[in-house]
This record gives structure tokens, C-alpha cells and sequence, in this order.
């Protein structure tokens, strides 16, 4: 099969990319660029530049290619900016995603997997989360995240589609430093941060119902998102018409805040205790996956540990900034 990746030049889609093309599958990658890079891609993966919005161009790549499924990971991600521009991250991530369906349904394109997001939850009060749990989104984001599988999923009934939203929980790593995120949006790169410029890492309460105080979060190395998306196209690709799954992908292993931190000093040779500040309003306790049926249905579950994730993010931290790995000690 053809998989047209779009969103394949940014940090999961780069990825994605690789995981694809090292399991025998042929990808297209279609990218604005705006945030994704495209020396991330194998040389021999067609690059095209454009938004989804450019619906002329989404056919024609649909067709150039002769794509026989979607990967659709091109969107708008940051949760505080969708607060302060709402009208731009339901344009972006909602009509570019209405857009580029309507072109797949035109194009008779069987396989669609949608980049979802754990954010659809948004404060669970429960120890695991499974895909019954209620979606109640807490910002913009989350909601594109949530309509969009509704969009998805109804657009696949009406028209054959077999169809996957894939909720991720806290993305980290890398495959090789070259593929690190570049962002500083997360926690993990948020303390590399704070530790390349001598500053104590940042804890947001320590007063949670948690063993140790502080929030726990279930973090999920980035190839076995990756692999996920392998597995996802393969059960699609077999699939009946009409077909639809919504997965979580997650370890089902929580760690909370002051484990990550310590770690991250461990790992990186820093030893800079965090700074345990007030809350952050609308930070859930707890947030860990229930991931039984993704095992179940594609068959996968993730591989690698947290002090991979470590390792591997840490690895392309100091690639774009060598000074992180050359203070005296370190």
C-alpha cells in the first residue's frame, strides 16, 4: 500500500515515516512545513509542501501518488494557544480535516488513521482510562481532537472508509537524535531546559492524592507510537468496510512528576533538585491509560521504558545544544 502521512515532517510524523518505510510500506509525506522539518524524511520519501486547507492540492496528491491510505497527523497541537486562538485551531485542525475526508472519500481512499489525543479526556477521576471513560476536553485542542473522531468516524460509516483514531498519552524520545522534538512543550524537554540554563526544574504541586504529592502521567516512547501507527494501518488495511476502532496508546504505567525529574537528573548527570511550585489550574492527578485494547486488537504493546525515553530525548537535546552536555561534571 501507498500511506500519504500528512504532518510526516514534524516530530511523531517523522517517525511515523520511518517506522513506516523500515516495514516495507511506501509513504508520502504532505507537510506545510510550518513546524515539521524535511531533512527528518528518507531521501527517497516524496515530500509535498502544502496545507490541508488546499483542497486542489490534497486531490491531486491523492491521485499523483495513488494513495491507498491516510495517516493524518498535520495539526495545530499546543494546548495554551488553542485558549488564546480558538477560531484558529478549529480552522486549522477541524476544515483541514473536513477537507482532506472529503478528498478520500472523492479519491475512493479505503484506509484512514487519525492522530487523536489522551487530551480528549480532560480530567479523568479514575485510576485507568479506557476508551469508555468520558470525553470532556478542557481546551480547544481537545475539542478539535474529539470532533475530529467524530468526523472520522462518521464519514467512514456513510462512505466504506475503515477508519482508527489513535488517542496518545505523553509522547517522549527519540529514534535517533536527529528525530528529537525541537519543541519545548512537554515535560521532559521543559526540564532539559531548565537544567542547560542552571535553573531548577519546575514541579506544579506536590499536594495531589499520589503517592509522592505530585502529578502522574503515563509517558510512551515515541517509536512504539510509531509502531503503532504500523500496526494500525496493517489491521485497516484487512479491515471490512466501515470499520472503526479508537484505541488508546499509552503503557498503562503511570509516572508521577518528581520520578520523571529525578530521573531526568540521573540520566543527564544534573543534580538539580526541582522546585516544587503551586498548582496549575485544571491539572488532573493522575492520567494513565487503560491499554488492553489496543493489545487486543492490533496485537502491540509498547517496548520501551522510561529511562529510554530519557536517554534517547536527552541524546538529541544536546545535538542542538552542546552546551547542555558540557558543564563541568556532566
Amino acid at each position: 500500500m501507498t500511506w500519504l502521512i500528512t504532518g510526516g515532517a514534524g516530530y511523531i510524523g517523522a517517525h511515523v515515516v520511518r517506522a513506516m518505510t523500515e516495514a516495507g510500506e511506501r509513504a508520502v509525506v504532505y507537510d506545510d512545513l510550518s513546524t515539521g522539518i524535511a531533512g527528518r524524511l528518507p531521501a527517497e520519501v516524496p515530500l509535498v509542501t502544502g496545507s490541508t486547507l488546499d483542497a486542489d492540492l490534497v486531490a491531486r496528491t491523492l491521485k499523483d501518488h495513488a494513495v491507498t491510505g491516510v495517516v493524518h497527523l498535520a495539526a495545530k497541537k499546543q494546548v495554551g494557544e488553542s485558549v488564546e486562538q480558538p477560531l484558529r485551531y478549529y480552522h486549522q485542525n477541524m476544515e483541514g480535516l473536513r477537507v482532506l475526508l472529503e478528498a478520500v472519500v472523492e479519491a475512493g481512499v479505503p484506509s484512514f488513521v487519525f492522530s487523536s489525543s489522551a487530551a480528549v479526556y480532560g480530567m479523568p477521576d479514575v485510576d485507568l482510562v479506557t476508551e469508555e471513560t468520558p470525553c470532556l476536553p478542557m481546551s480547544p485542542y481537545g475539542e478539535t481532537k474529539l470532533a475530529g473522531e467524530w468526523l472520522v468516524r462518521a464519514t467512514g460509516s456513510a462512505n466504506g472508509l475503515a477508519t482508527a483514531s489513535l488517542r496518545y498519552f505523553n509522547v517522549a524520545g527519540a529514534a535517533s537524535p536527529e528525530l528529537a522534538d525541537t519543541g519545548v512543550y512537554n515535560l521532559v524537554p521543559m526540564v532539559f531546559e531548565k537544567l542547560t540554563a542552571g535553573a531548577a526544574p519546575r514541579v506544579f504541586g506536590a499536594d495531589y492524592a499520589t503517592p509522592d504529592g505530585t502529578c502522574v502521567r503515563d509517558y510512551i516512547h515515541v517509536v512504539d507510537v510509531a509502531e503503532a501507527h504500523v500496526a494500525t494501518a496493517r489491521r485497516l488495511a484487512a479491515a471490512a468496510p466501515g470499520t472503526d476502532l479508537t484505541l488508546n496508546v499509552g503503557r498503562g504505567e503511570g509516572v508521577s512528576v518528581r520520578e520523571m525529574t529525578d530521573l531526568i537528573n540521573d540520566v543527564t548527570g544534573y543534580a538539580t533538585p526541582a522546585e516544587v511550585t503551586g498548582r496549575r489550574p485544571g491539572d488532573p492527578a493522575r492520567v494513565v491509560a487503560a491499554a488492553d485494547r489496543v493489545a487486543t486488537e492490533l496485537g502491540w504493546t509498547a517496548k520501551r521504558d522510561v529511562r529510554e525515553m530519557v536517554a534517547s530525548a536527552w541524546a538529541g537535546w544536546v545535538r542542538l545544544h552542546p552546551e547542555a552536555g558540557a558543564r563541568p561534571g556532566v
